[in-house]
């Protein structure tokens, strides 16, 4: 997606997307970091925020999960921080929903992105930093979350997440077999570091990973990289959307995972 500050809007192009995904067969289906509120001001993610359970976001979410009989992550939304409190943050979360509009799991960011980095440039354009400080907004979550579903035990991060390979490793621990990495990374460090990153992920860890991404010119001036793609245990991509609103799509195949798993055996021969 390409979200804007606009929910409805976003929500209108989500629904559109997840419902052109139940016609080609999906039955789990994955949104971007930000897709429902990509904001003007980050501190409209506190005032938006809302609770688990309650909201526009998330009615919307759980009657197209009912709808079309499927499994939806909202890839990250803004609700209240769990610590009873903390008004001054929201908590970047991914909420999955099951098919009958339940919330069966919540995952709290937990590596935000405070950094600086230096713009694009070129001959005839100075470079402009550009800051960046979610900690300022959202409160970092500290649990790491695989939920067991009938596509497989599923770990759950967000954008940032994915710089952290002890985190995916955990998942690894706890059972996983597929990432989730909704995400909006930003066009300067996407071109360089985002196609490798998923891959390593995928390689060193032997499991899926899909991974959505925010594409494209933003309102509020964010120039987000895109290539949402999904790759498979062995790190072969099996579908990639540039920029833009769309869909991909990929099967998975457990048997063929764990046939891999057993015969290249790189996960127990692990020594730390």
């Amino acid at each position: 997606m390409a979200s804007g500050p606009q929910i409805k809007a976003n929500l209108m192009e989500a629904v559109r997307l997840i419902r052109e995904a139940a016609k080609k067969g999906a039955q789990l289906v994955v949104l971007p970091e930000s897709f429902a509120l990509m904001a003007m001001q980050e501190s409209e993610n506190i005032e938006l925020a809302e609770v688990q359970g309650q909201g526009t976001i998330q009615d919307v979410i759980k009657q197209c999960a009912i709808d079309n009989n499927m499994w939806i992550v909202a890839g990250s939304i803004p609700l209240k921080a769990e610590t009873v409190g903390d008004a001054r943050r929201a908590s970047a979360a991914s909420l999955m929903f099951n098919n009958q509009g339940e919330i069966v799991a919540r995952y709290n960011k937990i590596h935000l992105f405070d950094v600086e980095l230096d713009g694009d440039s070129s001959a005839d354009k100075q470079s402009k930093k550009e800051i960046y400080k979610e900690s300022d907004t959202f409160k970092a979550g500290d649990k790491v979350v695989v939920v067991d579903t009938p596509f497989g035990k599923i770990g759950m991060s967000i954008c940032y997440d994915l710089r952290f390979p002890s985190l995916y490793r955990e998942m690894v621990k706890q059972g996983a077999e597929i990432f989730l990495i909704p995400s909006a990374f930003t066009k300067t460090t996407g071109k360089i570091h985002w196609e490798p990153l998923i891959k390593a992920r995928a390689i060193e860890n032997q499991c899926y990973v899909i991974a959505p991404a925010q594409g494209g010119y933003h309102v509020n001036g964010r120039h987000t990289y895109g290539h949402s793609m999904m790759v498979d245990y062995l790190g072969q991509v099996h579908g990639m959307r540039l920029k833009g609103s769309g869909i991909i799509t990929m099967n998975i195949d457990l048997k063929a995972q764990q046939k891999v798993r057993k015969s290249f055996p790189v996960l127990q021969h692990t020594k730390l």
